[in-house]
């Protein structure tokens, strides 16, 4: 397998780096979200949401974007929102988890940030075949490419813990 160059190693690592900082920032709104949803309660985050569309709609009646909000803020008011704070706590804690850890450089890490974000890709997917969603696919695929640089960071990493100079095509599990 030829030698990566010193630039094009460089590269994936800030794409790396770039995509675990993104991961970590969109953990922290999910946190945050649940939080404020668990604090605040769904009525009133349905009258904020309609508070804050008022200036759109007295503006443009017609606004798509603001009764989709109105909408979902009202859909969501009338369900059960304790799976939707559970889920948003829990799913933004463990993508916090992940990113700190690997911004540590743990190697233990990496096999578990690759299992979760097959769980999360193998969930979207599963989503995405009941019900297509451009957004849902976006996410998914931005999951796709930053379990790609972790797979990649992680071969990196194993391979210059063994003192080679040329990266392994991966990490290979040593003979007991």
């Amino acid at each position: 397998m030829p030698c990566m160059n010193f630039e094009h190693r460089t590269l994936l690592h800030r794409a790396y780096q770039v995509a675990i900082a993104i991961k970590g920032l969109d953990g922290a709104i999910e946190f945050i979200a649940g939080a404020i949803v668990a604090l605040v309660g769904s009525r009133q985050l349905y009258h904020f949401a309609v508070w804050a569309t008022a200036p759109e709609i007295a503006r443009n009646p017609e606004s798509h974007a603001a009764h989709a909000i109105r909408h979902g803020a009202w859909s969501f008011a009338q369900s059960s929102h304790k799976f939707a704070i559970v889920y948003l706590l829990a799913h933004g804690l463990l993508k916090i988890g992940l990113v700190v850890n690997l911004f540590i450089e743990h190697m233990w890490i990496f096999p578990t940030s690759v299992a979760v974000l097959l769980g999360f890709i193998g969930f979207m997917s599963f989503k995405l075949a009941a019900h297509w969603s451009p957004w849902l696919f976006a996410f998914a695929l931005f999951d796709t490419v930053t379990l790609a640089l972790v797979l990649n960071e992680w071969r990196m990493r194993a391979f210059r813990g063994q003192g080679r100079r040329s990266p392994a095509p991966w990490p290979r599990q040593r003979a007991g």
